[in-house]
């Protein structure tokens, strides 16, 4: 009997040592840890780990370049910061957390020079996510162009291109840099150029002081008429030397102009409204042009007695004089470029090909076959056309030798006097063919 209560005592013992033994047990909870994309949980790691209750667990989350971490979400109760990256969670349960991340975002502040704006993303500061491609997209004013971007231009994709990209990696700060665009233009003696600071040049026949244009300052445009020049400036204000008989030089009121364009005898202004002014010779009716509307474009060259209006939605107006019938332009849809010749009219459409009406005595008119085309010019029973690539096509009159551009390249402007020919190089230099005596001395300009 006493053997068998010892072994039940000690049975009894054994029990409550055991009981003791499981009540010293700490009770043990899950901790799973994730991240979205843009990082990680590099402490104490991501997946599923185990602690005694009562743990205080470091946590910290690292974001992945081009991220910064946002939150803690889940079961964050006793988190000690969840918008902290570096922080600790006490064990009372079983806990799951995710550490949230998002792409940093950057400012794109973009400016403008005198001259132009930036049309897209538009000038201002922006904010963007961290990677985003953002367009770019620099518009010139009239008479000025696009020169490059500056600043903070490491991530541009063509720093000289007004149209381009820039990918966003911090904060940036970029400016459209533009200047005055220079040109040339033929009157019927003499040959014009603009230079890019705004000063103008001339040379060949000086009668009527047709070439007095040395003391011209902040002009953004310039035309040869029949026997004078005409320049714009940028206040809208028009400027006028050479032969006056008729009144075509009577530009001093003119206000708010566009665009400014000599004919032989007469001189006529786009304003900024779309309307259009003219004085001078008009008995050919080539100054009525006070009822036009809507016009965006102004051409009457040094040999013509015509004016031609090209209106916003790609038609054409015209007035002067009508043999030939250098004026049946009515029926013309699509143009984005007029020019007139001595008797012919000439548009561009926006495939590059080329229409022309008029006389066609010298095969002036004969421009249907031409593609590519970027730009147009009329001269005295001549027409020329500017190519994508830099060359030059022409067709009329050659007496003079006035269509012997076929070795000229870089061309990225064009115009006709009376029997000569000029192109703008892109380096800012000048070509010049056929009577010279109109045009000496321009190899040696620089209009940049």
């Amino acid at each position: 009997m006493n053997h068998y209560v010892k072994r039940v005592g000690t049975f009894l013992l054994m029990v409550a040592l055991i009981a003791a033994m499981v009540g010293c047990v700490a009770v043990q909870y899950d901790l799973t840890i994730s991240s979205i994309e843009g990082g990680e949980v590099t402490t104490p790691g991501e997946g599923a780990f185990t602690y005694a209750e009562g743990s205080m667990v470091s946590l910290v989350a690292t974001a992945a370049s081009g991220y910064r971490f946002v939150n803690w979400a889940g079961d964050i109760d006793t988190i000690t910061s969840s918008d902290s990256a570096n922080t600790s969670i006490t064990m009372d349960g079983a806990k799951s957390v995710t550490a949230n991340f998002a792409l940093l975002s950057y400012n794109l502040t973009a400016h403008s020079t005198s001259g132009g704006s930036v049309i897209t993303p538009g000038e201002g500061t922006f904010v963007y996510d961290c990677g985003t491609v953002v367009n770019l997209l620099a518009t010139p004013d009239a008479g000025y162009q696009f020169v490059a971007w500056t600043g903070d231009v490491g991530t541009i994709e063509d720093v000289n291109a007004a149209q381009t990209t820039i990918t966003i990696h911090d904060n940036y700060s970029i400016t459209a840099n533009f200047e005055r665009k220079p040109m040339v233009t033929g009157g019927v003696g003499h040959t014009v150029g603009l230079k890019s600071d705004g000063t103008v040049v001339a040379t060949g026949m000086t009668a009527n002081g047709r070439c007095t244009v040395g003391d011209w300052m902040d002009i953004l445009q310039v035309d040869g008429g029949g026997e004078h020049t005409v320049g714009l400036k940028s206040d809208g204000t028009v400027v006028a030397v050479g032969d006056n008989s008729y009144g075509q030089c009577n530009v001093g009121d003119w206000t708010d102009i566009i665009q400014v364009v000599a004919g032989r005898r007469h001189t006529v202004g786009l304003k900024s409204d779309g309307t259009v002014v003219a004085v001078g010779y008009n008995e050919y009716e080539q100054c009525n042009v006070g009822g036009w509307t809507d016009i965006i474009q102004v051409a009457a060259g040094a040999n013509s007695w015509h004016t031609v209006g090209l209106k916003s939605d790609g038609t054409v107006a015209a007035t002067g004089m009508t043999a030939n019938g250098r004026c049946t332009v009515g029926d013309w849809t699509g143009i984005i470029q007029v020019a007139t010749g001595g008797h012919h009219t000439v548009g561009l459409k926006p495939d590059g090909t080329v229409v022309a009406v008029g006389r066609n005595n010298y095969g002036e008119c004969n421009v249907s076959g031409w593609t590519d085309i970027v730009q147009v010019a009329g001269g005295c029973q001549l027409t020329m056309g500017l190519k994508s690539d830099g060359t030059v096509v022409t067709a009329g009159w050659n007496d003079y030798g006035q269509r012997n551009v076929g070795d000229w390249i870089d061309i990225i402007q064009v115009a006709a006097g009376m029997t000569h020919t000029i192109g703008l190089k892109s380096d800012g230099s000048v070509a010049a063919v056929g009577a010279n005596q109109y045009y000496p001395g321009v190899d040696d300009w620089m209009l940049t």
